[in-house]
């Protein structure tokens, strides 16, 4: 794990964190657990006071340009996940996807791209890491969403109190 994150491309990362910091709206469509983690990555969102929305939620509106969708799939090719890009990109959204394949479908309709140096999740017994599916991809996820938040909320400098506010209190 420590050996897939020191390998993520750092103004990749950064990349997504300028387009995060200048957003319309922001939506997160992934599927499995990809999709899981970039629910988590929304709410992260949201505590700095941003408007984000999760694809394929009852309440989710239509993304428009000016927007932006933050997508995910370790192969890039999902096919739900490529039709939410291909959507977004219809509708004149800018599009941040995060992949191990850098010439995927999904990769290609991306304004940014981060490579995760993960496994897909069909490598089985691969050299890359001896755990299952996709699991290498998911945590790589989950750490290189959580440094743009906290890049974000460095740049923010919102008192972690303030945050707290927007924190769900229906639980």
């Amino acid at each position: 794990m420590t050996g897939t994150a020191a390998k993520i491309d750092e103004l990749q990362l950064a990349r997504v964190a300028s387009h995060l910091a200048h957003p319309g709206r922001i939506f997160v469509a992934g599927a499995g657990r990809s999709g899981l983690v970039l629910r988590m990555a929304a709410m992260r969102l949201m505590h700095l006071g941003l408007t984000v929305h999760v694809a394929g939620d009852t309440t989710t509106p239509a993304i428009a340009s000016g927007d932006l969708l933050l997508v995910a799939s370790g192969s890039g090719t999902t096919s739900g996940v490529v039709k939410a890009a291909e959507t977004a990109a219809r509708a004149g959204a800018r599009i941040a996807a995060f992949t191990t394949n850098p010439d995927s479908p999904l990769a290609g309709l991306a304004d940014s791209v981060v490579v995760i140096p993960a496994a897909q999740k069909t490598d089985h017994g691969s050299a890359v890491t001896r755990q299952y599916s996709g699991s290498l991809f998911e945590q790589a996820l989950f750490l290189a969403t959580e440094t743009i938040f906290q890049t974000l909320w460095d740049n923010d400098a919102q008192p972690a109190e303030e945050l707290w506010l927007r924190h769900a209190n229906l639980e």
